[in-house]
């Protein structure tokens, strides 16, 4: 199992003595508190997963900075995307030395952690948009990574943090959330040495069940980590709990028993492409991965990226040696009419579109709304049944 970025053990940040938490949490109740935004909640959150070793917290204005411009904090650590706790206005908290940072998107506000305050700063706007461009390649209002990233204020609250609580994550996805450390633990108890991850946001089809496949068996894994995102995305994708039913449904029809671990993380989507690709690298190697599948588009939205510069970036981007993590690299995968099964598109020069059967998103979801079943070379039957009961149920 590949050791976690940054250091030889992982160090996350929850406190797991209940005692120590539950002292915590008294403590919190007593200091200068802050609502953090969605953003924020999920940095910490995997923070306290341990999925962003080795940061202590989150980042101050110079390593923001560095960040964005290098892919570099001031100290050298290799990172892609800034770490931080935006906020509009931080003058409820001001000369504190100690914070409680309560969940936005839990009722109540809960605590969600307690922040050594290390400095309150401002980001300007030259700053802000120097970012945007670097993290996002593009200012376009429209991306949805770009909006979030520019609505939630420019004073940055920097410092380490003792993470107490998962958010909503646990209790809405108890068989399904995990953090970096117990993915570990899990792999070394099915001794897994070599671990292809692959990363989602949507229900798979069989074109995802196939690159897994290949992927598992091109690297010669012991396993396959399917692991989903369960945090915040844009209008009109597919909820986490109809995805994450799907994709076990697939996985217990169609897999051996014991090659695959089906888990979810705490993070609302960026739709970085390239930097998000980085990042996402990063913390499956924190969960001891081997390898993650970088796809085409991976991580991306519209027309923002190159369908593969998720793969370039590695490639000309990444420093030697700054990742022990592998990316397999993927084509896009459909069925071919001519060979009866899924390929790599890279691998089957002589076809032309008509040879494979594709389905536009939109197409997708016009058929199962309609009750219309999805071709079983697109689709298996029984994933698409979940979908269509969904899709119907929007319909009504």
């Amino acid at each position: 199992m590949v050791k976690p970025h940054g250091s030889e053990t992982l160090n996350p940040l929850y406190v797991q003595d209940e005692q120590k938490r539950a002292a915590l949490l008294k403590e919190a109740e007593g200091l200068p508190s802050i609502v953090v935004c969605s953003a924020a909640a999920a940095n910490a959150v995997m923070l306290g997963s341990g999925y962003f070793n080795p940061l202590t917290g989150y980042m101050n204005v110079a390593d923001s900075v560095s960040v964005a411009e290098k892919m570099r904090t001031a100290n050298g650590l290799f990172w892609p995307v800034p770490i931080v706790n935006m906020v509009e206005d931080a003058s409820s908290i001001a000369g504190a030395k100690r914070i409680a940072l309560r969940d936005p998107n839990v009722e109540g506000n809960p605590i969600l952690a307690i922040q050594d305050l290390e400095a309150i700063e401002q980001f300007s706007d030259e700053q802000m948009k120097m970012m945007t461009d670097k993290i996002f390649r593009t200012d376009d209002p429209k991306h949805p990574g770009v909006a979030a990233f520019n609505s939630v204020g420019k004073t940055v609250i920097s410092g380490p943090i003792q993470v107490l609580s998962f958010s909503y994550f646990e209790k809405e996805f108890p068989e399904t959330f995990r953090t970096a450390y117990q993915i570990r633990a899990e792999m070394e108890k099915l001794g897994w040495k070599k671990v292809v991850a692959f990363q989602t946001r949507n229900p798979m089809h069989r074109a995802h069940e196939e690159l897994c496949r290949m992927a598992y068996e091109a690297v010669n894994a012991d396993g396959i980590l399917i692991h989903m995102l369960l945090g915040k995305l844009k209008k009109g994708d597919i909820p986490a709990d109809v995805r994450d039913a799907s994709i076990r449904k697939m996985v217990e029809l169609y897999f051996p028993p014991n090659t695959v671990l089906i888990t979810g993380y705490g993070f609302d989507m960026l739709y970085a492409g390239p930097r998000e690709a980085v990042l996402h690298a990063i913390f499956r190697q924190n969960t001891g991965c081997s390898h993650l599948i970088v796809g085409r588009d991976h991580a991306g939205v519209g027309d923002y990226y190159g369908p593969f510069d998720a793969q370039t970036i590695f490639r000309e981007e990444v420093p030697a040696g700054a990742l022990e993590i592998e990316i397999f690299e993927a084509d896009h995968t459909a069925w071919s009419k001519k060979l009866n099964k899924v390929v790599m598109m890279r691998d089957v020069p002589d076809h032309t579109k008509e040879d494979f059967i594709m389905l536009s998103g939109t197409k997708v979801r016009e058929m199962l709304s309609k009750g219309e079943a999805l071709p079983p070379e697109f689709s298996r039957p029984e994933v698409a049944q979940i979908l269509m009961k969904y899709y119907q149920s929007q319909a009504e």
